[in-house]
């Protein structure tokens, strides 16, 4: 039996229900569909009023405590989003694909990131509307405080989101700087604004993990516990290696996340999105607590691999079954 859940049931706000818009944004996010297609924007759109369901993103951010920290957080984020980007060097500096990656770990080394990968830029990760002229996406991770972030859905662990965003726009327009000084255009992608790509399918195919139930990814050592941010570049990186632990498997027995969602949000088996068959938040029941409720990140917290010390484990686990089952 799953342990009550305290934020059940939920109802929206009645000022939510009327900034809801007719059409569903699981229609806009292509649930249902069979044939590839490019994603819309269905949330974090730059100007709010450019898609249907702005009115709750600018509700989002009305109904949030006054705090201090929060608003320092953000302001100390804004700075980093306004900082200007030096010009692109007229000299480009000419190395192999690897030797281009590698340099990519001391953002790692240095603390600016947790994670870092590369993959070949897709179409269907661009938004509808949107051009993009590179070939290539650099994408970064930045884990949670899991001491904030176990606090969900509490106010503080949308303080810890918040100060992680930051994070990864500092990183993202610190590694575009240093490629335009090689003489490489880059653009950096800041999160959480949709901007111009999806972030979830290039960090799964560049090696940060797997898609779980809750439509986040799991990494086997930081779990759901972090944030993405990426840049875009033509210089000829060598991508990383796309990876699988088992965590499709586990997401399909397991049932944590779908018992501490307060909405009911997460469906229990995969459905079919724009073509391809994989997990599924229910959009329609999930904004409406998430924006009343600084984020939310319930889901990312409970989950059994977002603790500390956990994921390896659980990994090994995994693996070893994996190497019981008959060929």
């Amino acid at each position: 039996m799953p342990k009550s859940n305290p934020h059940r049931p939920f109802s929206p706000h009645p000022d939510m229900v009327e900034r809801c818009p007719e059409v569903s944004g699981n229609k806009i996010n292509g649930l249902g569909e069979v044939n590839v297609r490019r994603p819309k924007v269905v949330f974090w759109a730059l100007n709010p009023d450019d898609i249907a369901y702005g009115d709750v993103q600018k509700w989002f951010y009305t109904v949030q405590p006054d705090s201090a920290v929060m608003r320092e957080e953000r302001a100390k984020r804004q700075v980093v989003l306004d900082a200007v980007l030096p010009d692109v060097h007229s000299v480009i500096t000419e190395q192999s694909g690897k030797d281009w990656t590698v340099l990519l770990e001391r953002f790692v080394e240095a603390g600016e990131c947790e994670m870092v990968g590369v993959t070949a830029l897709r179409d269907e990760w661009v938004f509808e509307g949107q051009e993009v002229l590179f070939s290539n996406i650099i994408v970064l991770g930045f884990q949670h405080d899991y001491d904030e972030i176990k606090y969900a859905p509490d106010f503080r662990a949308g303080v810890e989101v918040v100060r992680q965003y930051g994070r990864a726009a500092a990183a993202s327009k610190k590694i575009t700087g240093w490629l335009r000084e090689e003489g490489w255009d880059a653009e950096a992608a800041t999160g959480p604004m949709a901007g111009k790509i999806l972030m979830i399918p290039p960090a799964l195919e560049c090696g940060f993990g797997e898609l779980g139930k809750h439509g986040s990814l799991i990494n086997p050592e930081f779990g759901s516990s972090f944030r993405l941010s990426a840049v875009l570049t033509n210089a000829p990186f060598a991508p990383t290696q796309k990876r699988a632990f088992g965590v499709d498997d586990f997401c399909t027995k397991c049932r944590i996340c779908e018992d501490a969602c307060p909405p009911m949000a997460i469906n229990p088996d995969k459905k079919t999105v724009r073509g391809e068959e994989r997990w599924y938040v229910d959009f329609d029941k999930c904004i409406p607590y998430f924006a009343e409720n600084s984020g939310c990140a319930i889901c990312i917290a409970e989950c059994p691999w977002s603790r500390p010390g956990l994921g390896f484990n659980l990994a090994a686990k995994l693996a070893k079954r994996a190497d019981r089952k008959p060929c």
